[in-house]
């Protein structure tokens, strides 16, 4: 029988991942989401490219969480934008309020998949999301720094003139602005960036792969990124379907791994066929482990807001 994965949200980023999943050719999707119409028609049109594509995953879409009802893997994208006048808060608590009605729907109707989580605030999704179902910590997860690090990536290709294929980058902490970039475990074909770059260019790129969504967000005037979101998330699902024991930095639970414990942070993992089967703890420097330290502390406050 073939594999299945379920993806909640047919906006932008749910759209575009649901692409890259059937051309990766990992399983049959499904698209979820409220609005009538929009994930049958997106679902249909994807569909309608498989023939010149070359996939032959079946994709479809529906407005019913039966749909998701033996799959292998649940995505959350669905959740709100921050809008205009919208405080920090009334953002967590309307898209908590969203990702714990999906939460609630994965438990019942998909009690064995992964749940990988790409709703902001990222990391607080996630953990709300691992609480709602009651899973293994290691089958919920969040995609946040393997898009940062990619964004990291780029940027570096961009300054050297260098293929993007060729760098590699590790980012920790946050998703957004507690992101805590990690130069001297970035590489170019091996090269540490260090050797590479001096320091106010590393800070330079550092500094922009944080504000990274704000930028685009600044050019698009009306919406988000979305196409390099859901390649990342792609990746993610691929290293677990395809068990690639990929290396990735990635929202996991800690519990005691760099003197943190119960919240998800962005982290190095192996992914692979059981989910997050290891949080790899790296030598940090000082002022390293103080910035991590710090990403922690401000999401503790947020878990609090949402009374945990």
């Amino acid at each position: 029988m073939k594999r299945k994965i379920s993806v909640i949200g047919a906006g932008n980023v749910g759209a575009s991942l649901a692409l890259y999943l059937a051309e990766a050719n990992l399983a049959d999707v499904i698209l979820v989401d409220i609005v009538e119409g929009i994930p049958q028609g997106k679902a249909l049109d994807l569909s309608q490219a498989g023939p010149v594509r070359g996939y032959n995953s079946r994709i479809t879409g529906t407005n019913d969480y039966k749909g998701i009802s033996g799959s292998d893997m649940v995505i959350v994208t669905a959740g709100l934008p921050r809008k205009p006048g919208m405080s920090r808060e009334d953002l967590l608590s309307a898209n908590a309020d969203i990702v714990g009605k999906v939460a609630d729907e994965i438990k019942s109707k998909a009690p064995n998949s992964f749940v990988l989580v790409v709703s902001n605030p990222l990391d607080i999704m996630t953990y709300h999301a691992f609480k709602k179902t009651g899973f293994p910590a290691k089958r919920v997860f969040g995609q946040a720094g393997v898009l940062d690090s990619v964004r990291f990536r780029t940027f570096v290709a961009m300054e050297l003139g260098v293929a993007f294929s060729d760098t590699q980058a590790m980012v920790l902490g946050g998703h957004g602005d507690t992101m805590v970039p990690m130069p001297r475990y970035s590489t170019v074909s091996g090269v540490p960036i260090t050797e590479l770059l001096p320091k106010e260019k590393i800070e330079a790129i550092s500094a922009r792969t944080r504000d990274g969504g704000a930028e685009i967000v600044k050019l698009l005037k009306t919406g988000s990124a979305y196409y390099a979101p859901a390649a990342a998330t792609a990746e993610m699902a691929k290293a677990v379907f395809l068990d690639e024991k990929k290396l990735l930095p990635a929202s996991a639970y800690v519990s005691g791994q760099y003197g943190l414990s119960d919240l998800y942070i962005g982290v190095p993992v192996i992914l692979g066929a059981g989910g997050v089967e290891k949080v790899v703890e790296l030598k940090l420097e000082k002022e390293e482990k103080e910035a991590l330290a710090k990403s922690a502390a401000t999401y503790k406050e947020m878990l609090k807001f949402l009374g945990y």
